[in-house]
């Protein structure tokens, strides 16, 4: 009896608390029902239904907000479920591999069926990844010894590629394993061509520094009182320091075109006046080295957009090599032509000797910083190695490109396309 006695105290409590919590809400309704009676001359049966409506409102159930949020928790949970780790895989741009703890893959992302090819779930990665370092660090991850590793892996085939590779576990319980490869490939070659850079011009640096180092020695010593020797020591010396000179010049160009890789359009070059300024330049070179060189140009407008002082540089180059290495040939030919047809219609400037000519395995490099088809040719012409480099990368702020053919015996063309106005 006494328990039946407390019940309705224990809901009229309960009621009178949760009008408390809305004593707001039916303060601020009170004010809003009495307005609008008062201004919009409503009927007093409006004001008391709503007051009750109102009232009602409040003493609902104060879990329903409750029951809202968790409602809200509950359909995110879903969602995430069904974002599974296959949709998460697929997101990464990196290859990307789950396995189990039998080191059996369970699923690879797009990128690393790229990458590897041949692998599939229920595959063993310790069968797909041969490689000693591979299988340490499959084995210290299933071991549980290391939360996660990182190894540098190099994958040899169908390409050889670099990768940092690591391997963590999923979570906590879940008995799966990540294995995420990040591809170093492009960071390693650009630092072997800085190291193979500074090498090369250290050594093209050295060279002449060791010569004139020699001939100061015995200026100083054997030849102290010999006119004739100092004469000839001080012209190889004047030699060495002009071609250490065009070396720093060259490579100061170098460093001025990767600094500034895309050339502003608007301006206007003329193609016609520009290579014939640079046979006029060179027209002692040519006499020199016993080569005529022949023009071949077409008649009207022929101007692309660029610099013209760096277009004046690569024809410079070209013509100067044409001279120098073809001049068994006796001459040079020099033509412009427009290109109406194909996918990019220009001009092409095409400058060619019959000189020995170069060999097929040499062209693909020809262009690379301080390759040279004969070393001592090239040292004996004053050449840096750096010209047809130059000319690269002037040709790519002009979005245009250098092709060549030659034939051994038969002398080299090399022709330059330009994108017309």
């Amino acid at each position: 009896m006494a328990d039946t006695g407390t019940e309705p105290t224990g809901l009229l409590q309960a009621l009178a608390a949760r009008l408390w919590n809305a004593r707001w809400l039916i303060v601020a309704g009170v004010v809003a029902l009495i307005s609008v009676y008062v201004f919009a001359a409503s009927s007093v049966f409006v004001l008391v239904a709503a007051l009750a409506v109102m009232v009602a409102a409040a003493l609902l159930p104060a879990g329903a907000a409750n029951q809202s949020a968790e409602r809200a928790a509950a359909m995110e949970a879903s969602g995430l479920q069904r974002l599974s780790g296959e949709y998460l895989a697929a997101a990464v741009a990196d290859p990307l591999i789950i396995f189990d703890r039998t080191a059996t893959i369970v699923h690879a992302n797009a990128a690393a069926f790229a990458a590897f090819g041949g692998i599939a779930p229920g595959m063993s990665l310790s069968l797909k990844f041969r490689a000693p370092e591979m299988q340490s660090l499959l084995d210290s991850v299933l071991a549980g010894t290391v939360a996660s590793s990182v190894i540098e892996y190099l994958e040899k085939l169908p390409v050889e590629r670099a990768y940092r590779v690591s391997a963590s576990s999923v979570g906590h319980g879940t008995d799966l394993y990540v294995l995420a490869f990040k591809d170093q490939s492009e960071s390693r070659r650009i630092d072997r061509m800085r190291a193979d850079f500074i090498a090369n011009a250290s050594h093209e640096l050295r060279t002449p520094l060791a010569s004139i180092a020699g001939f100061i020695e015995t200026l100083r010593g054997p030849a102290r009182n010999d006119p004739a020797a100092r004469d000839q020591f001080l012209q190889i010396m004047q030699n060495q320091t002009g071609r250490m000179a065009r070396l720093i010049d060259d490579l100061l160009s170098l460093s001025r075109l990767e600094m500034k890789p895309y050339l502003r359009p608007g301006t206007e070059v003329d193609l016609r006046q520009t290579v014939d300024s640079v046979i006029d330049s060179l027209a002692p070179l040519a006499t020199e080295n016993g080569v005529v060189v022949e023009r071949d140009f077409p008649q009207g407008r022929l101007a692309v957009p660029g610099d013209r002082d760096e277009l004046f540089q690569v024809f410079e180059n070209l013509l100067e090599n044409a001279c120098k290495y073809g001049q068994s040939g006796g001459r040079v030919a020099v033509s412009i032509a427009r290109t109406e047809d194909g996918p990019e219609p220009g001009i092409d400037v095409t400058i060619r000797d019959f000189g020995p000519g170069i060999p097929e395995e040499h062209i693909p490099r020809i262009t690379e910083r301080f390759y040279r088809v004969d070393v001592e040719s090239s040292r004996t012409q004053k050449g840096t190695g750096l010209g047809l480099s130059i000319v690269k990368h002037i040709l790519t702020r002009h979005n245009g490109r250098l092709s060549i053919k030659s034939e051994v015996g038969k002398g080299a063309a090399f022709s330059v396309h330009l994108p017309a106005l």
